[in-house]
C-alpha cells in the first residue's frame, strides 16, 4: 500500500469514527414504577444527517416513530428537537415553520406533524421523546408552544450540555436511570421557560422596573409598599406593571412581598428571641392575628408551633 493509499485509508477511518461518535439513538421501555414518577423517557438521540441524503428519517426507527412525508405522523407523547446545524422546515396542519441552526422543535402529544432537513444542507439534530403527568401539566397548557412550535433559541450551549448529559444517562441504562434523565427533562424545560420569559421582556423598561421592586422589598421587608404609587413613579400602568410583574416573578407584587416577609418571619422566630407580637410589628403587620393566619395559610403551621420548634 502506497503513502497515497494509507491517507486515504486513514481518513476514511477518521470519518467513518467521527460519524460513529456524532450519531446515537435509543429506545426505550419505561416501566410502571417510572411512569409513577411524573415523567419519563421514551427516546433520545443525536443524528447528522448529511447533504444529498434521499430519505428522512432512517427506517430503522420504530413504527410508532418512523413517518413518510406524504402521510407525517402523530405522536403520543412529548419530544424536544434541538437543530445544531442545516436548515429544513417544520408543519402541522396549521403552520409551516423554516428551520435554521440553534432551532427548538417542540412537539405536543395527539398533534399532525412532519419535518425534514433540506437536501442541500442535511442537519444535525439531537431529541428527546418523552411523557408522563408532568410534562403535561407545564408544556400541555403552554400556549407559547402550541401556537409557535418552532422557536429560535440560538446556540446555547446549556442546552446541547444537558442533551449529553441525557445520552450518556440512557446509553448506559444504569439503575435509577429514568429518574435521572427525567431530571435533565426537568432542566430542558427549565430553560426553555426561562428563555421565553426572557423573550417577553427583552429592551422594556418594565423589566428593570420590576428588578428595582424586588430589590427594594428585599432590602427593607418590613417596609409598607403602596405599589399602585410605585408604578406611578416609574411612569407604568399599574394593571400592566401588576400583569408584567407576575409573569416575571410568577406571582403577584402583593403576594411576592408577603412571601418575603412570612420567610423573613421564620428566620426571625428560630434565630432571636424577639416576641411573635415584635416580629408581626417589625414586618410591618398591624395586627398579629393577620399575621399567624397569613404565616399558617403559606408554611403550614403557625408561629408558635415554629417557635416551639414543632414546626
Amino acid at each position: 500500500m502506497d503513502i497515497l493509499s494509507k491517507m486515504l485509508h486513514f481518513l476514511r477511518l477518521f470519518f467513518d469514527n467521527f460519524s460513529h461518535m456524532e450519531q446515537f439513538f435509543k429506545y426505550l421501555t419505561p416501566g410502571e414504577e417510572d411512569k409513577d414518577w411524573g415523567i419519563y423517557v421514551n427516546a433520545a438521540g443525536k443524528l447528522l444527517i448529511p447533504p444529498g441524503l434521499t430519505s428522512y428519517p432512517d427506517h430503522n426507527h420504530p413504527s410508532g416513530y418512523y413517518f413518510t412525508w406524504e402521510k407525517g405522523r402523530i405522536l403520543n407523547e412529548f419530544q424536544i428537537n434541538y437543530i445544531t446545524k442545516g436548515t429544513g422546515i417544520y408543519e402541522t396542519m396549521t403552520s409551516k415553520v423554516p428551520i435554521k441552526p440553534g432551532s427548538l422543535l417542540v412537539t405536543r402529544p395527539g398533534v399532525w406533524h412532519r419535518y425534514r432537513p433540506d437536501r442541500g444542507s442535511g442537519w444535525m439534530e439531537n431529541y428527546v421523546g418523552f411523557d408522563g403527568s408532568i410534562p403535561r401539566k407545564i408544556l400541555g397548557h403552554d400556549k407559547s408552544y402550541s401556537q409557535r412550535p418552532v422557536q429560535w433559541i440560538g446556540n446555547r450551549e446549556e442546552f446541547i450540555d444537558t442533551y449529553h448529559q441525557i445520552f450518556e444517562i440512557v446509553r448506559e441504562e444504569k439503575p435509577g436511570f429514568q429518574q435521572v434523565a427525567s431530571g435533565m427533562i426537568m432542566k430542558l424545560m427549565g430553560y426553555m421557560v426561562s428563555i421565553e420569559k426572557q423573550r417577553n421582556f427583552s429592551g422594556k423598561k418594565v423589566a428593570m422596573v420590576i428588578r428595582d421592586a424586588c430589590f427594594e422589598m428585599r432590602e427593607e421587608v418590613g417596609k409598607e409598599i403602596d405599589f399602585k404609587q410605585y408604578a406611578e413613579e416609574n411612569h407604568i400602568g399599574y394593571s400592566y406593571f401588576r400583569k408584567m410583574f407576575k409573569q416575571y416573578t410568577g406571582i403577584a407584587p402583593v403576594q411576592y412581598h408577603l412571601d418575603l416577609k412570612v420567610r423573613r418571619a421564620r428566620e426571625m422566630l428560630i434565630a432571636t428571641h424577639m416576641s411573635i407580637k415584635e416580629i408581626a410589628f417589625e414586618l410591618g403587620f398591624h395586627s398579629v392575628h393577620y399575621f399567624s393566619r397569613i404565616f399558617k395559610k403559606k408554611t403550614g403551621v403557625s408561629p408558635s408551633e415554629i417557635r416551639k420548634g414543632t414546626g
